[in-house]
């Protein structure tokens, strides 16, 4: 792809998914095509062996940026980094076509392993604000990742995920459009938990105070009986009556 066909494809990438854009020309502005941009330069050099060029380049492009891309990642086209202020991408991720990473975001590995070790991120999959994906595993096709999730285990296709670590809290057929970047409105597990929890303490409140009544209403009550040879005494009982 020629310079003048990648800057075209950014300029509408951009202004499908930034409504804050008001021109073509702001996005010569924006860190991430700065970012991406030398990113496609230092991966050439990287595919050619040129491993200390390339990274010279991605180190400068971090200080310029706040970006860091490492130049031996694998990145389709249509790539949109929201912000961009310390978002990382390691050197075995591999992104699809039309990925959207919002600030924050990391895309590791685990520890010192050798080959493959970072993520694989299917088409149209947004990860939002400070989420961390760690692991060499597939995010699926048109998957959420919730702001601030940790995730550590692969992810099917058409799914948002939340929570530390990440859990998978809507799965569906229907499509995800790369239009709809909405971080906010997904569900929240730990909220339904602490709702449930709320329920059941109201649960047995009531029935705690039930049962209070209850023993409110048990009286006793004194009665004259006849013993075994006829004499007559008086026997407390116990008389419960039933709210």
């Amino acid at each position: 792809m020629g310079i003048l066909s990648y800057v075209r494809q950014e300029i509408q990438v951009v202004r499908e998914r930034d409504p804050a854009i008001k021109s073509n020309l702001e996005v010569f502005l924006y860190p991430s095509f700065k970012a991406i941009l030398r990113y496609r330069v230092a991966h050439k050099l990287y595919l050619k062996k040129h491993y200390f060029l390339a990274r010279w380049i991605s180190q400068r492009t971090v200080r310029k940026t706040g970006i860091e891309i490492h130049p031996g990642a694998t990145i389709g086209k249509g790539l949109f980094i929201d912000h961009g202020s310390g978002v990382i991408i390691g050197e075995t991720a591999e992104l699809g076509d039309n990925v959207t990473l919002y600030q924050g975001v990391t895309l590791g590995g685990t520890g010192k392993e050798k080959g493959k070790r970072h993520p694989t991120l299917g088409d149209n999959v947004m990860v939002s604000a400070g989420a961390k994906v760690l692991g060499s595993f597939r995010i699926g096709e048109n998957s959420k990742i919730g702001a601030g999730s940790v995730v550590l285990k692969e992810v099917p296709a058409n799914c948002t995920v939340v929570g530390v670590p990440g859990r998978v809290v809507k799965m569906g057929d229907q499509k995800i459009p790369r239009l709809d970047l909405d971080q906010v409105h997904l569900p929240d597990p730990i909220s339904n938990d602490i709702r449930e929890l709320k329920a059941d303490n109201i649960r047995l409140h009531k029935r705690i105070v039930q049962m209070e009544k209850r023993m409110r209403c048990m009286r006793t009550q004194e009665v004259e009986i006849l013993d075994d040879n006829g004499r007559e005494g008086r026997q407390m009982i116990e008389d419960y009556e039933i709210q």
